[in-house]
């Protein structure tokens, strides 16, 4: 029988007090932040090998992080004055959990689908895994060691102080002062009091009260592998069909239109209903985020298509719904302010009650976010994972870097039941 056995909670803090620091006592959230507050978030980074206790030297390089960090070492606050919901740099600290398991990595094959029962045992959540209290730390973090050298880091954070190419990026910074740098290699940078950041397009606002007030439904979880040789015939079919802007298609491009597709053709038997796909994008290009920023900078981008040219039309087709949907980011973001009515065309104005149904299809991808960089002494992890929890969208998180793969690694809840063995079929029919 497998067991993680823990030790209770300990509070790091940042090894230089806050008092000794020059920094505004509270920093405000930006309009990408506001939605996702009080919303936690898991990513577990797998290592097959070993460092010098590991636990211990994760825990001193988190207490040096955080110095730079210091918003992640605060509370979240509402402004007396304006009511508004800050992040109060109080330097309180983070919670961390020091664990071990009575096995190896390999006894319980956690490079090898499926193995989702055991996530839970190797992060720490909130009291209540839905939400989290203003009092709580923003991020919570353990290290568990598998005998033979293995350990996996589980960091839960509130997502309203950072996105995954936030948090990604001050894993990293923990590697590095875990490893023996002087200072993290990347300087962080918070949105702050001088408000650089645009407001979010209202479509991207409506979606995500509209997901906040659904109920979540049965949606079976699935562990699947894309293989490399089908992604390659994806993208040399996408550069023979001429479509002309002369960029080639890339990986989650063709992960996803090979889902789209698939999942199209079980779930959306009517060729004229509509077979929505909503995917994240990283906006920081598009709105002049700064170098080093960790919050959040994610929109969302559209596309709302006949069934009929999503499960028959051609996979360069298909690749090329998902490209235009990626176009129409950057014109919502001119000179750093959003554009009124950049929501003009029709497959970015359609009704919220289409984008919510069962032929909806939510994406968002983990391929190029800096997880599989955080390196605290024995290299890269071997694979990066994500809880992908009941929700109210069908939806998937793809592009999970893993090296032991042989193609694209992709956590779904995208269908139900009755739709799962049949996904599956057209998935290795491709």
């Amino acid at each position: 029988m497998i067991t993680v056995t823990k030790s209770s909670p300990v509070v790091v803090v940042p090894s230089t007090s806050p008092a000794t620091r020059t920094t505004v006592e509270q920093i405000k959230l930006s309009p990408f932040d506001k939605p996702l507050a009080f919303f936690p978030f898991t990513s577990f980074l797998i290592f097959n090998n070993a460092i010098h206790e590991p636990a211990e030297t994760i825990k001193n390089a988190l207490s040096r992080a955080l110095i730079p960090y210091f918003p992640i070492a605060g509370r979240a606050a509402i402004d007396a004055g304006d009511g508004e919901l800050r992040i109060s740099c109080t330097g309180e600290g983070v919670s961390f959990v020091s664990a071990s398991a009575n096995c190896s990595l390999d006894d319980v094959k956690l490079f090898h689908p499926p193995f989702s029962e055991l996530l839970g045992e190797l992060a720490v959540d909130y009291p209540d895994a839905t939400c989290r209290r203003p009092s709580d730390p923003l991020l919570l973090m353990q290290v568990t060691e598998f005998s033979g050298g293995g350990f996996v880091v589980g960091t839960t954070w509130d997502h309203g102080i950072a996105d995954g190419t936030g948090m990604a990026q001050f894993l990293q910074a923990v590697g590095d002062l875990a490893r023996g740098l002087p200072q993290p290699t990347i300087f962080p940078v918070s949105c702050g009091d001088d408000g650089w950041l645009p407001e979010l397009p209202p479509s991207v606002t409506a979606v995500e009260k509209a997901m906040v007030a659904l109920e979540p439904q049965g949606f079976v979880y699935q562990d699947i592998t894309v293989p490399w040789k089908v992604v390659n015939r994806v993208k040399a079919e996408f550069a023979a069909g001429g479509h002309g802007d002369g960029k080639p298609c890339t990986v989650f491009e063709a992960v996803i239109a090979v889902l789209w597709r698939c999942r199209a053709r079980v779930v959306v038997p009517d060729a004229d209903a509509p077979a929505p796909l909503v995917f994240a994008v990283n906006a920081r290009r598009h709105v002049g985020a700064k170098d080093g920023y960790f919050g959040n900078c994610v929109t969302s981008a559209v596309s709302v298509p006949r069934s009929g040219d999503v499960a028959n039309g051609s996979i360069g087709d298909v690749v090329r719904l998902i490209r235009r949907a990626k176009e129409g980011i950057p014109g919502r973001f001119v000179g750093g302010t959003t554009v009124a009515g950049e929501e003009g065309s029709a497959t970015e104005k359609p009704q919220l009650d289409v984008l919510f149904g069962y032929n909806a299809f939510f994406v968002s991808s983990w391929r190029n976010l800096g997880f599989d960089v955080a390196d605290f002494g024995g290299g890269r992890p071997a694979r990066v994972m994500c809880p992908v929890a009941l929700t109210s969208v069908p939806n998937c998180v793809a592009c999970l870097p893993c090296a032991a793969n042989d193609g694209a690694s992709v956590l779904a809840r995208c269908v139900t039941e009755e739709h799962a063995d049949a996904l599956l079929r057209e998935l290795e029919m491709f």
